[in-house]
This record gives C-alpha cells, structure tokens and sequence, in this order.
C-alpha cells in the first residue's frame, strides 16, 4: 500500500479552480463532514480521496439530492469498503430522483398548455377588440 508521501496532494486553491467551486464552499463540504484533509499547521491538505468525493458531491447535487442523502452514499461506502452497498442505494436514490422530475414534467406541460390556450383567448379576444373600435388596441381608455 502506498505511503500518503507517495499519494496525490492538492490545496484548497487546487481543488478550488478544478471543480469551479470557492474555498469557502470546499470548507462547507468539509465542515459537514463530507471532506476531511489532513492538516500541516493551519494548512489543510487534500488528498485523492476528497477529491474523489468532491466530484461525488457535485454530481449528487447536480442530481438535486440533498447534503444529507450525499453524506448517506459516502458513509455506505467507508462503513463497508465495498460498492455493493452504495450502489443499491444509489440506484433506490436514483429511481425515486426519475419519478419526482418526471411528475415535475408532467406539472410543467400542463402548466405550458394552459399558458398557451390563455395566450390564444388572450390573442383572441385582442384581435375582436382590434376589430370593433379605431385606435391603438393597447386596451387603455382615454
């Protein structure tokens, strides 16, 4: 096994531009326990597996799960040492994050559908009003 002399190191500026996050976030992430480097005084040093879980973070978040179901996949992985567990629930995860975003499909396509049968009345009715009286058709009265 590899000494930690002989792993990868980066610094919190490293990993910062990396993965377009702020040091602040990075210190966030570490302070929920999500991270955790090693320290040389007041220096904190990041080795490749907070840079692994970084990109794991990420990318649950990009998947809309929250900190504390992140946490709950990184945790199944360091409790066992092995895939099988984080996967399965990755997977459960996974499947429950498929239902919620396409039932918010289904609420936005009947929410664009009836913003346009309110945008053909709305037309509509402008085009009557356009045809009934001289002016502008602006709605305002003088």
């Amino acid at each position: 096994m590899p000494s930690r002399a002989d792993s990868p190191s980066y610094t919190i500026s490293d990993l910062a531009r990396e993965f377009a996050l702020t040091t602040r976030a990075i210190r966030f992430y570490e302070d929920e326990g999500l991270i955790a480097p090693r320290r040389n005084g007041q220096r904190r040093i990041y080795g490749e597996r907070d840079r692994v879980r970084i990109k794991l973070i990420l990318r649950g978040k990009r998947l809309g799960l929250a900190l504390a179901e992140i946490r709950e996949l990184l945790d199944l992985y360091d409790a066992t040492r092995s895939e099988r567990p984080q996967l399965v629930k990755f997977l459960h995860v996974l499947v429950q994050r498929r239902a919620l975003l396409k039932q918010q499909q289904e609420d936005v396509a009947i929410v664009l559908a009836e913003i346009d049968q309110l945008e053909r009345q709305c037309r509509r009715r402008l085009r009557q009003a356009g045809n009934g009286r001289h002016g502008g058709g602006t709605g305002s009265s003088s």
